[in-house]
Order: C-alpha cells, then structure tokens, then sequence
C-alpha cells in the first residue's frame, strides 16, 4: 500500500470517528495531510461520515488540484498553517459544538481562550489565541491565521471553529478532541469557582511536553 493509499485511509476512518461521535456534523469541517508531492484534502460540501477516499482531493504543492474532487473551500487556512509551519503534518479544522460556542463568548481572553484546565491540553494545545472574525471564505482570514500560525499550532476562529495542526494526522485529531473537551470543561465551569493549574505548573508541562 503506497503512503497515499494509506493517509486517503486513514483520512476516512478517522474522519467518521468524529463523525459519528458528533465533533463536526452535516457538511461541516474539513481535514488535511501532507503527503510526499503535495496535500490531500476533504472535498468540499462532503460529510465527514461518508467520505470515499478515491475522492479526497489531492492538492500539488502549488495548491493546485491534481485530482479528486474539488477541495474544501477552507483550503486557505490548512495552506497558511502548513507553510508557516513546515513541521506540520495534518490540519484538522472544525464546527464542533463546545469550541464554537467559547468562540462566540464576549468575555474571554483574545491571546489565550482557554485557562490550563487540565495538563493534557497544555501538553496537547498549549496557548490558544482567538483569530477576529471575517467571513467564511473571506481571504483576510488566512491573513490573520497565518500571522498567528508562526507561534501557535492551534487558532479559535471568533463564531466559527478551531483550526490545529499536528505532526501528524493523529496528532491534529487528538489534540482537536483534547482542545473540544476543555471548551466542554470551561462550559460547564464557567460560573464555578475553579482550581487552573499554576503558572508553574503549566511552565513544567510546557518544558517536558513542547509541542
């Protein structure tokens, strides 16, 4: 099985796991992974739940469409990431429902959304800048998310959704569920009176567990 096979595999499985887990819904979401001559890429207006994987877009490093189906009309966030950040493996960017809804709070903190909560989303996420919102679709987005993506793998989209990149494609997934159940945390603890971990603390996780 050559690597392309394999990630158009493992693109799909992982995928529906989300799918069917209810992180992204109807049409909604979009993921990405580099491969050795270019990107493959979710075709757009596809679910997540039924994609076939003959159909992923495959992207030349040119961002031109070499085949497959035409790419997710948010392909300009996964390019801004990967070339500000060629370690970059995977993209995943997601509607899911916890992370969208801190994204339209009033009240939070534009450099750093989310307090350290727990010590698996400072090792998984870190910092959590907020992106100012423009339009699906609206080139200035890729602007600002690649004026971000330099010193953060992982951005909040205002009323729109996460975008984070990974090493890989398990990476990106797992660190996008981890991002998705400290919004659910933060939710559900907003009006509680909460122990964060120390700045200490987050410096020791920071330091044995850099991203």
């Amino acid at each position: 099985m050559s690597q392309e096979t394999k990630m158009r595999d493992d693109i799909t499985r992982l995928a529906k796991s989300m799918y069917d887990r209810g992180l992204t819904f109807g049409s909604s979401g979009n993921i990405s992974a580099r491969i050795e001559d270019g990107w493959l890429m979710t075709p757009t207006g596809s679910t997540m739940g039924n994609l076939n994987p003959a159909k992923i877009s495959k992207l030349g490093n040119d961002g031109n469409l070499i085949s497959g189906d035409p790419p997710t009309k948010e392909s300009f966030l996964h390019i801004a990431m990967y070339e500000e950040r060629p370690q970059t493996g995977a993209v995943v960017h997601l509607h899911s429902t916890h992370s969208v809804a801190v994204s339209c709070l009033h009240d939070i903190n534009p450099k750093n959304v989310l307090p350290p909560i727990t010590a698996y989303y400072v090792m998984k996420i870190g910092s959590l800048p907020l992106v100012p919102y423009f339009p699906p679709g609206d080139l200035n987005l890729a602007r600002a998310v690649r004026e971000m993506a330099s010193d953060h793998h992982a951005v909040l989209l205002a009323n729109h959704g996460p975008v984070v990149a990974g090493k890989s494609l398990e990476d990106a997934v797992y660190a996008t569920e981890e991002l998705e159940e400290t919004a659910k945390l933060f939710l559900m603890l907003k009006d509680v009176k909460t122990r964060f971990l120390t700045d200490e603390q987050v410096a020791a996780l920071q330091k044995n567990f850099a991203n």
